[in-house]
């Protein structure tokens, strides 16, 4: 499962001209999931994203979290986070679950993003055609990843 987790100050995603979800201050997530993805993976990156420090403190150093500020959230599902660009010119999507697999795990990630943090949490339409806009705080993007199966976070 990956997150692609954007610090900002405000981002919004609108279906066919209609606001769908909004947010103030916080992070924008963007939300992959891969074959052999879990509950437990999106466990892991739901605490991730909650307690990962990337807001600035009175000192101007990145030591605040999301629950720190009581920030809002905004997780728009992407499969293209998956996409595998290593051949061709297309890219393939085949490490990505299908959707009668990446659909819950989805709903579950945002379910336990509300719950665990008690956040304003807006989303998209899974599976819809969006349009996503933003202002980047920093900027500050970070790539996230838990492998399926695998204890450890991978680098990306």
């Amino acid at each position: 499962m990956r997150v692609f987790l954007q610090r900002v100050s405000q981002a919004a995603v609108h279906i066919d001209s209609e606001l769908v979800g909004s947010c103030g201050p916080g992070l924008l997530l963007l939300l992959g999931v891969c074959q052999g993805d879990s509950e437990a993976e999106a466990d892991y990156l739901v605490d991730k994203c909650l307690n990962l420090r990337v807001f600035s403190d009175a000192e101007g150093k990145m030591n605040l979290s999301l629950l720190d500020l009581q920030g809002e959230a905004l997780v728009i599902s992407q499969f293209t986070l998956y996409g595998d660009t290593r051949r061709g010119r297309r890219p393939s999507f085949t490490a990505a679950a299908p959707p009668e697999v990446s659909e819950p795990l989805y709903e579950y990630f945002v379910q336990q993003l509300r719950q665990r943090g008690s956040i304003k949490v807006a989303t998209g339409k899974f599976g819809a055609d969006m349009q996503v806009g933003l202002v980047n705080d920093g900027p500050v993007s970070i790539m996230l990843e838990k492998a399926p199966n695998n204890g450890d976070a991978l680098p990306h």
